[in-house]
C-alpha cells in the first residue's frame, strides 16, 4: 500500500468518537486525505486522545505510513502506541533526582529506549523491593534532564505486574542500586478494542 492507502485505512478503522487532543475529527482527516496532505493527516491521526483509544491495526498502519514519508520519531511513536493498545496505558509525572544528589547525569531520551527498573510495590520472598522493568517515553519534549520533571508514559516488560497501580500511586525508578526518581501515577487505561 502506498502511503494514501494507508492513512486512509487507517482512519477507517479510528473507533467510534474518535477525537484527536485538538479535538478534530474523522471527517477533519478525512478532508486532509482528500487535499493529499499526507504528513498533516499523520499528525492529526496519531494525536488521538487517550480517551479514544484505537486498535493495533490502526497504530500498524499509521507506522507504515510514516516509515514511507521517513518520519522515524512518528514511525516510533506508532510502534508504541500499538504496544499500549495491547497492555494498556501507565503515565505518570517523573522527578529525576539532581545529579549532585545521586541522580543520572545525561538526559532520559523521549522515544522509549531507556528500560529502567521500577519499585512498583512487590517484594520478594526475602522482604525486599522485586523491581519491575518498564521503558520510558517522555511526553512533550525530546527527553527529560537530570532533575527535571515531566509527563512520561511506561511501557512495562510484564504488564500484568503493573495492574495494581492506580492514579496517586508512587512509584520509584532506579538504575543501579540507588533510586534516582520518583513518579507520581497520572493515570491507568486498559487495553483498546480488539
Amino acid at each position: 500500500m502506498n502511503v494514501a492507502e494507508l492513512l486512509s485505512a487507517a482512519t477507517d478503522l479510528a473507533t467510534d468518537g474518535f477525537r484527536t487532543d485538538a479535538g478534530l475529527t474523522v471527517d477533519d482527516i478525512r478532508r486532509d486525505l482528500d487535499l493529499t496532505e499526507w504528513e498533516l493527516a499523520l499528525g492529526m491521526l496519531v494525536d488521538v486522545s487517550d480517551e479514544y483509544p484505537q486498535p493495533v491495526r490502526f497504530w500498524q498502519l499509521l507506522a507504515e505510513a510514516a516509515e514511507l514519508m521517513r518520519l522515524d520519531r512518528s514511525v516510533a511513536w506508532c510502534h508504541w502506541r500499538a504496544y499500549e493498545a495491547v497492555n494498556g496505558v501507565i503515565r505518570a509525572d517523573l522527578a529525576l533526582s539532581a545529579p549532585e544528589g545521586g541522580g543520572r547525569r545525561s538526559a532520559i531520551p523521549g522515544t522509549g529506549v531507556l528500560r529502567p527498573m521500577w519499585e512498583i510495590g512487590h517484594r520478594t520472598s526475602a522482604g525486599e523491593p522485586d523491581l519491575a522493568i518498564a521503558r520510558i517515553w517522555v511526553e512533550f519534549a525530546s527527553a527529560l534532564e537530570p532533575g527535571q520533571q515531566g509527563s512520561v508514559r511506561l511501557a512495562p516488560l510484564t504488564p500484568q505486574r503493573w495492574r495494581h497501580l492506580t492514579p496517586g500511586d508512587l512509584i520509584t525508578m532506579h538504575e543501579i542500586a540507588a533510586p534516582i526518581g520518583i513518579a507520581e501515577i497520572i493515570s491507568v487505561l486498559p487495553s483498546a478494542p480488539s
